[in-house]
């Protein structure tokens, strides 16, 4: 988070200039990294090309914290930015405080009602309006494995199921490499976690379970059996796991040190990074049983409510330049994401993707496209807090019994 003090500098040098010309769009964002960075730039050429002026007010660090912390103080001060980069439940809170805009008419005259599955396009209302702009689409439930290791382990493939794949983790173990790469941090045990929720009980379990925080599905057996088989994966973790990076425990495979990792879509850039190939190199494929259901992560910009005319008009068609086609490719191709629309040309993308676009519009159809509550997509921060804190307690912590795992998850799902 940022010091008082520098948050007071951020703050008063964004008030310093924050006369609005007509036409011009302040984004607020926490993209700051080569890909990232890369995309951003795309999109304010598409807004210059549209005669607009773009101020860019990048925040880095924090997972996007430090930029939340400057937004608040932009907001009270009643001089908001154009347009923020804002997630999940968190859309529906600050539309709570009357200060977002309604984005309805580009919405309806860029169809988005159509190129938006259902469950995406909630997120992004409130109370029936639209209020923010989807970017992109992440999924969180893949298994990411190391072709080599798995040769060497005389594994064939992707393990479909939980039981296939703890026989194919006893293979790695005895081979002498470690079966799973894991980071030891909150989201990163709930990112495996939710993935077994997902694989054990399927789409309307999770939903029932992690989304609705039905107490019945909770404490029932299904749950039992999902903390069962998320213990039993710890053991095939290594001793040096707990507070390792998402990446270095992505390095880990890259490097045939270990055979799989739990991890969304992002871990695609690390493998591309280091020259490796989908299908030759490594594998992508959902989460053992997962394979018909889909957990989201879905990046998107809120607009706020402004007054001057020719900034109302730019922010609209920055509303749509983020859900157009030419957007859309070129940030994907850079993050490692899908694009959110449907009916995307996916010849660019590679097979990891091509996969991912596949099983995004086909579990949008079934019922089976879910919100990752790891990523902030689901439910609000106590409850989610509280629940990955219990989760990682049971984790951590061999002596806690399966019974008292469900037990303290049921008591954090009820935090209000």
């Amino acid at each position: 988070m940022l010091k008082l003090s520098q948050l007071a500098t951020a703050v008063a040098l964004v008030v310093a200039g924050a006369a609005a010309t007509a036409g011009e769009v302040e984004v607020l964002h926490y993209w700051t990294s080569g890909g990232e960075a890369k995309s951003v730039a795309e999109l304010k050429k598409i807004m210059q090309a549209k005669g607009h002026a773009w101020k860019d007010f990048a925040v880095a660090g924090g997972g996007g914290d430090n930029a939340a912390t400057v937004l608040k103080s932009r907001v009270v001060s009643g001089n908001p930015p154009a347009a923020a980069q804002i997630k999940g439940p968190a859309i529906q809170e600050w539309a709570s405080e009357g200060v977002l805009a309604n984005l309805d008419a580009t919405a309806k005259a860029e169809k988005w009602d159509t190129l938006l599955p259902g469950v995406v396009a909630n997120v992004m209302k409130y109370k029936g309006n639209y209020v923010a702009a989807p970017v992109n689409v992440h999924r969180v439930n893949w298994m990411w494995a190391n072709s080599a290791v798995l040769k060497k382990a005389g594994v064939a493939g992707a393990p479909k199921s939980w039981d296939e794949f703890f026989v194919a983790a006893e293979k790695v173990k005895k081979a002498g490499l470690i079966a799973v790469a894991h980071g030891g941090q909150n989201w990163q045990d709930f990112t495996t976690f939710e993935s077994v929720v997902l694989g054990v009980g399927g789409a309307k379990f999770y939903s029932d379970a992690l989304v609705k925080l039905d107490q019945k599905a909770l404490t029932s057996d299904t749950m039992k059996k999902s903390l069962e088989t998320f213990r039993k994966i710890k053991g095939y973790t290594d001793a040096a796991a707990p507070g390792r990076d998402w990446n270095l425990a992505t390095a880990m495979v890259i490097q045939e040190k270990a055979a799989f990792q739990f991890m969304g879509d992002w871990a695609k850039g690390e493998f591309s990074a280091a020259g490796k190939v989908p299908g030759k190199d490594y594998i992508c494929a959902a989460a053992p049983g997962t394979a018909n259901a889909y957990t989201f992560n879905v990046d998107s910009f809120a607009m706020f409510k402004l007054k001057d005319a020719g900034a109302q008009k730019a922010q609209g068609d920055l509303a749509a330049s983020i859900m157009g086609t030419e957007f859309q490719e070129v940030f994907n191709l850079n993050k490692g994401s899908i694009p959110v629309r449907l009916n995307m040309d996916m010849a660019k993308f590679d097979d990891c993707a091509k996969l991912s676009a596949k099983d995004f519009v086909s579990t949008a159809k079934s019922g089976g496209l879910v919100p990752s509550v790891a990523h902030g997509m689901a439910i609000a921060p106590a409850a989610e807090g509280a629940i990955k804190d219990a989760v990682s307690q049971f984790w951590n912590d061999d002596k806690i019994s399966v019974a008292d795992g469900v037990a303290n998850i049921a008591k954090a799902a009820a935090t209000k």
